[in-house]
């Protein structure tokens, strides 16, 4: 399965997803961000490579659906309801990642 996780700019949230979900139960996974200043910014091809799309606020949702809608039809895309106030590694980031993230990943795996 092909992880796929979006914040802002790419430098906390999804970052530390990918790095704490890569190689997991066989995951491939990788990160992106929607602004402009993005350390990776999304691209279609990110979007294309995915099973499921992580987002950490509705906003990244939103500009997902505005820039790919067409892309989005057939990918499970969730919002993980993660505010931009952690540090890049931090410990309740992690345990917030974790708990959502799997709850989501056996709804999906369920299909």
């Amino acid at each position: 399965m092909k992880l796929l996780f979006i914040c802002s700019r790419n430098k906390w949230r999804s970052l530390t997803a990918e790095k704490i979900f890569e190689g997991m139960n066989g995951y491939e996974v990788r990160s992106a961000g929607t602004e402009e200043g993005a350390r990776v910014k999304v691209t279609e091809g990110h979007i294309g490579w995915s099973d499921v799309i992580f987002v950490m606020e509705k906003k990244h949702k939103r500009r997902l659906q505005e820039k790919f809608s067409d892309k989005l039809k057939n990918k499970e895309l969730f919002c993980l309801d993660i505010p931009d106030e952690y540090r890049f590694m931090d410990e309740e980031l992690i345990e917030i990642l974790k708990s959502r993230v799997y709850e989501y990943i056996e709804e999906a795996d369920g299909k």
